[in-house]
C-alpha cells in the first residue's frame, strides 16, 4: 500500500472574480522509505501540493489517501489528531517555539501526544544527539545558528517516527555548505530508519539528492 496516494486533486484559489488554478488534476504516489522531491518554477504548485497532502490546507476536488484512508472526508478533530500522530512537518522558516530550549521544541510534540515526561525527556536528548545538537540542548531557538534551528525541526519532525516527513524548501534560508549537511543527515535518517521523506524545493542540490523526481508546471505533473 501507498503511504500517500492523490487522485485527480484540484486546488482553486479565488481573488475577487478572478479563479487561480494551483492545481489541476494531481496524481501521485510515495511508496514507505521514499526520499522524493517536487520540484518546479516558482507558482507551479508544490508548496500547495504539499500543505494538502499534510492536511493544511484542503483540496477543492479530488482525494488524498493517507495509507488507503482518505484525508479529504476527515473532520478536523480527526485529522489533526492524524497529523500528530502520522506527519513530521520540515517549514522553510523552522517554526520552532521562540520561548523552548531545543530539547522543549522537540519534547513538544510528543507532550501533546500524552507520552510520559521521562520519555519525552529520553528521546528527545537522543534525537538532538543523533542529529548532532547533543551539546545545545538548553539553547533557545535565537542562541542557535539557521542550520541547528533546522536541525532542531527536523529532529522534532522525526522523533516520533512519522508514517511520512513532508519538508517545505528546507534548504531555502540556509547557505549551501550547511543546506548540504542538513540534506546529508536526512538522506542518513531516510537509509539508517527507513523513514520516508518528501520535499518541495526548487534547490538544485535537494533535485539532485533525491532519489525520484515530480516535476510540476502550472500545476500539473509534467515528469
Amino acid at each position: 500500500m501507498h503511504v500517500v496516494q492523490t487522485e485527480n486533486l484540484k486546488k482553486v484559489y479565488r481573488d475577487g472574480a478572478v479563479a487561480v488554478n494551483a492545481l489541476n488534476g494531481v496524481d501521485i504516489w510515495i511508496e514507505k522509505g521514499e526520499f522524493t522531491a517536487i520540484a518546479g518554477p516558482s507558482g507551479s504548485g508544490k508548496t500547495t501540493l504539499l500543505n494538502l497532502i499534510g492536511g493544511l490546507d484542503s483540496p477543492s476536488e479530488g482525494g488524498i489517501l493517507l495509507e488507503g484512508r482518505d484525508i479529504t472526508k476527515m473532520g478536523k478533530g480527526e485529522l489533526s489528531k492524524l497529523r500528530l500522530r502520522n506527519l513530521g512537518f520540515i517549514f522553510q522558516s523552522y517554526n520552532l517555539i521562540p520561548v523552548l530550549t531545543a530539547r522543549e521544541n522537540v519534547e513538544f510534540v510528543m507532550l501533546l501526544q500524552g507520552e510520559e515526561r521521562r520519555t519525552r525527556l529520553a528521546k528527545a536528548e537522543a534525537i538532538l544527539k543523533e542529529v548532532g545538537l547533543g551539546d545545545c540542548l538548553h539553547r533557545r531557538p535565537d542562541e542557535l545558528s539557521g542550520g541547528q534551528q533546522q536541525r532542531v525541526a527536523v529532529a522534532r519532525a522525526i522523533v516520533s517516527e512519522p508514517k511520512i516527513v513532508l519538508a517545505d524548501e528546507p534548504t531555502a534560508n540556509l547557505d549551501s555548505k550547511t543546506g548540504g549537511e542538513l540534506m546529508e543527515l536526512m538522506q542518513e535518517l531516510n537509509e539508517k530508519r527507513g523513514m520516508t521523506f518528501l520535499f518541495s524545493t526548487h534547490d538544485r542540490m535537494v533535485m539532485d539528492r533525491a532519489r525520484r523526481l515530480i516535476l510540476l508546471k502550472d500545476g500539473k505533473v509534467v515528469s
